[in-house]
């Protein structure tokens, strides 16, 4: 009922609606949003309701919206931009990583022995949401610092060239270590612009402080 409520005023004001939902691999969220615009189609049948499962999060889902709102700046129909972000959602990475392992412990993502041995060894995951929008996590890093360049060396290994003049960054009240992978994104990998941001609060308790996350164009995730 919230999203039809939320959709229902639009479509009175004349407009269609283009949803860009947060992952499905992560939330029921999209498919309440999707029943409601399939419901609405009956109710306003000259008006268009479309929907995307992005399979992203946090500001992956930003950086899609963000370049589907571009596409539709530079002239794109709702159908063209559906399309675009359907397209795009393929290869938007997610690449993140934690400093606090016991938040993942509270949230079930690793086990209690895991977050205290990792801890004592100062084992940093670098985690990722997958081609289902599941988080998974990819691999594992001695010390803060090279977690931070394990994201920067899978940017560079696969961003598609001049997909990526606006790269997000966003992180969990570190902003200096997000500086410093922004500085390192742009130097090296000539991305033009860096917008960085902070995690919000659902993420955040499910991460924790310390959370340091980099979103970006490749050919696939």
């Amino acid at each position: 009922e919230t999203f039809k409520d939320a959709f229902r005023e639009v479509l009175k004001e004349g407009q269609d609606v283009l949803y860009l939902g947060f992952s499905s691999g992560l939330s029921t969220t999209y498919n309440s949003a999707r029943m409601a615009a399939e419901e609405l189609k009956e109710e306003f049948p000259d008006r268009k309701v479309l929907t995307v499962d992005t399979l992203c999060a946090s500001a992956g889902q930003g950086l899609l919206v963000y370049l589907t709102v571009e596409k539709i700046k530079s002239g794109a129909t709702i159908e063209e931009a559906a399309a675009y972000a359907e397209d795009t959602k393929k290869g938007l990475c997610h690449w993140f990583t934690v400093d606090d392992l016991f938040f993942l412990k509270r949230g079930g993502r690793v086990s209690a022995t895991t977050a205290l041995i990792g801890t004592a060894l100062g084992i940093k995951p670098v985690l990722h949401v997958d081609d289902n929008g599941k988080l998974i996590s990819m691999s594992k890093t001695r010390g803060r610092k090279n977690s931070i360049d394990a994201l920067f060396d899978r940017m560079k290994e696969t961003a598609v060239p001049g997909e990526n003049d606006t790269v997000f960054i966003s992180h969990g009240d570190c902003h200096e270590d997000a500086q410093y992978l922004a500085e390192r994104v742009k130097n090296e990998l000539g991305v033009k612009e860096v917008i960085i941001g902070y995690v919000g609060p659902v993420i955040g308790a499910h991460s924790g402080p310390g959370t340091l996350a980099l979103f970006f164009i490749a050919d696939k995730r």
